[in-house]
């Protein structure tokens, strides 16, 4: 068995009129997150990683923020053509770590929501999606509100 991990990262800007969507699902807030997709930023660093344990570059690579075709694109869709990808090359998920930094909202309750929809997008079992939330303690551009991240762990295998 070959396996590989991938690590990712993503950050986006919170801004007015917009829509909050984590995970793959939408989420109730005064703010969204600015970007070029739906600015999902835990599946923007789901593909990242999962596309560097392959060894095929990044997101921006494969789905340019330059690109009308993916403009306001749903980022499910943006991580099922992932998931297409690095089966190209024999691979299959074998389990995500993820980790979205946020000082709001809180997420704890949307968590489960998140796990069961991004199993059902990666056809995982949903024991192979861990989703963590924290906050930056009010430090940085998180603990300002001014923006949101998330970091990923990936293990892939064929």
């Amino acid at each position: 068995m070959n396996i590989r991990v991938g690590m990712g990262y993503d950050v986006h800007q919170l801004v007015e009129n917009r829509e909050l969507w984590l995970g793959g699902i939408n989420i109730p807030h005064t703010l969204g997150l600015k970007g070029h997709s739906d600015a999902d930023v835990l599946i923007h660093a789901i593909c990242d990683a999962l596309l560097g344990a392959a060894n095929m570059r990044d997101i921006g690579f494969h789905f340019p923020d330059t690109s009308n075709d993916f403009l306001d694109i749903d980022s499910k869709i943006l991580l099922s053509k992932t998931i297409a990808l690095i089966a190209t090359k024999g691979y299959k998920v074998g389990n995500i770590d993820a980790t979205i930094c946020a000082e709001e909202p809180k997420l704890k309750k949307y968590i489960p929501s998140m796990c069961e929809v991004l199993a059902h997008v990666m056809e995982v079992d949903l024991d192979a999606i861990s989703i963590k939330a924290t906050t930056t303690e009010k430090l940085g551009f998180t603990g300002r509100q001014e923006g949101i991240s998330a970091y990923t762990t990936v293990l892939i295998s064929k």
